[in-house]
């Protein structure tokens, strides 16, 4: 039987959290350079976007340079990062934006520790109608 793994681990927690706030502040302010950083360079790094299919971490730095840098504000709610061991994390948000009326966006990212810090190799997200249920 395998060894119990260690899952949200105060400091880990912290450190993940903080890379994720760096990415957040990246993405509203449109700081391309900060965004792509944060993804691994390599070509096994994956986002699926609203609207795109994204492998390899050149393909994600093209969108970025040719997204638009109006409309990105939003709010997040029930973010949740979950860390397994010291070095993996799961980090997943809801989010919403005043151009997206009646919609709720979800982001999901899987980051890794790696020498040079913590990295996102795989994202996800995605665009649906808002159900008024608070609890869901």
């Amino acid at each position: 039987m395998s060894e119990p793994m260690d899952i949200d681990q105060p400091d880990v927690v912290a450190e993940v959290t903080a890379a994720f706030e760096r990415y957040e502040q990246a993405l509203v302010s449109n700081d391309v350079a900060t965004l792509n950083s944060l993804f691994r360079d390599d070509p096994r790094t994956i986002r699926y976007g609203g609207g795109e299919n994204l492998y390899g971490h050149d393909a994600i730095k093209r969108f970025r340079a040719a997204r638009s840098p109006l409309g990105l504000a939003r709010t997040r709610s029930r973010t949740v990062i979950t860390t397994y061991g010291r070095d993996v994390a799961v980090a997943s948000t809801l989010f919403h934006r005043a151009t997206m009326v009646g919609k709720v966006g979800r982001q999901m990212q899987t980051w890794l520790r790696f020498p040079e810090g913590w990295r996102v190799v795989a994202a996800h997200v995605s665009i649906i109608n808002e159900r008024q249920d608070p609890k869901t």
